[in-house]
């Protein structure tokens, strides 16, 4: 009996604690979007075509592809090849799904000229031993990389198996390349996740308008869009990438306790992502009338996904391994 009480001694401490550290950053959050002044950027450069093809994700076009609860895509404009996010390997496998899926669709990375990490979670920097030692990997055996920069919203430091120089650290908005911008890290305060910084990707195609690259979206599509109206003048012609609205099933459990509505909000676990989020979000994107909205399901439900095909129709497509966006 003892044991038993001070088993739930220690689990109450702990729940509370994780409480009181939600709220503390949440206050931290709002205070830091309150004092953020983020400047038009008039003059961004463009890139005359981008092609999006998904490495990692939950759906896959082909059996041929590995799928996971993770995220991994390969962009490419006029001159520029960009990796974003670098998948879970959930298995610790070497190669790693994201390598396999290379091979499969004939992606090398020597062919790349930078890497971009939306935010260091474990499903988008290539597990949890990474996510817990600031640090990232491609894969669980070496692998020879380029010399290329690794832009990151936080410091993370390459694995021993996959080392890359030269990681960059922007928190800020930033030109990477002419019509290739980072729209700089944008603060969440989430159960159990704690304090996350999330950055995701503009692209400026010429006649078309800004093509917005999410990870997760833990910043709240609302925030990104608001973002992206404050850096430029140009419409918002595509969404694409990751919302996290697990509403109704996540894609991740312990056990039978599906984790994925409660981690991904600011709110207390007993308030979890529902449908309302999803609306929420819909009408947000809505506003801004974009042609095209491409949503990852590694994150998001199937029941969210067939409540955007049935608000955006032919203007809407569920992200798959393999399945290439061109713009």
């Amino acid at each position: 009996m003892k044991i038993l009480i001070t088993i739930l001694v220690i689990i109450s401490l702990v729940f509370v604690k994780t409480l009181i550290k939600l709220f503390v950053n949440r206050n931290r959050v709002d205070r830091e979007i309150k004092q953020t002044s983020i400047k038009k950027i008039h003059a961004p450069g463009h890139v005359k075509k981008f092609t999006f093809l998904p490495l990692i994700d939950f759906y896959a076009k082909d059996k041929i592809f590995k799928t996971e609860a993770g995220v991994s895509y390969h962009m490419t404009t006029d001159d520029m090849i960009i990796l974003m996010d670098l998948g879970a390997n959930g298995r610790k496998e070497h190669p790693s799904p994201l390598m396999q899926n290379m091979a499969s669709l004939g992606k090398r990375f020597e062919d790349l000229n930078a890497i971009f990490i939306s935010h260091a979670h474990l499903d988008h920097v290539g597990g949890m031993k990474e996510q817990r030692g600031n640090r990232f990997s491609v894969s669980k055996g070496p692998v020879t990389l380029p010399a290329i920069p690794v832009y990151s919203p936080v410091s993370l430091r390459a694995s021993d198996q996959n080392p890359l120089p030269d990681v960059r650290v922007i928190t800020e908005p930033h030109v990477i390349a002419p019509g290739i911008i980072s729209i700089g890290a944008i603060p969440r305060a989430l159960y159990l996740l704690g304090y996350t910084l999330e950055n995701s990707l503009a692209f400026n195609v010429e006649e078309k308008g800004i093509v917005i690259v999410i990870g997760c979206g833990h910043q709240t599509i609302q925030r990104i869009i608001e973002r992206v109206q404050a850096l430029f003048d140009q419409p918002i012609y595509a969404i694409i990438g990751g919302l996290h609205l697990p509403s109704g099933g996540g894609r991740m459990k312990i056990g039978p306790i599906d984790i994925q509505p409660i981690v991904g909000s600011d709110r207390v676990p007993w308030k979890r992502i529902n449908d309302q989020d999803t609306e929420d979000a819909i009408a947000a994107i809505q506003k801004v009338d974009p042609a095209l909205i491409a949503l990852s399901p590694h994150d998001s439900s199937d029941r969210s996904l067939a409540r955007f095909r049935e608000v955006f129709k032919d203007r809407f497509q569920v992200i798959e391994v393999g399945k290439v966006i061109e713009i």
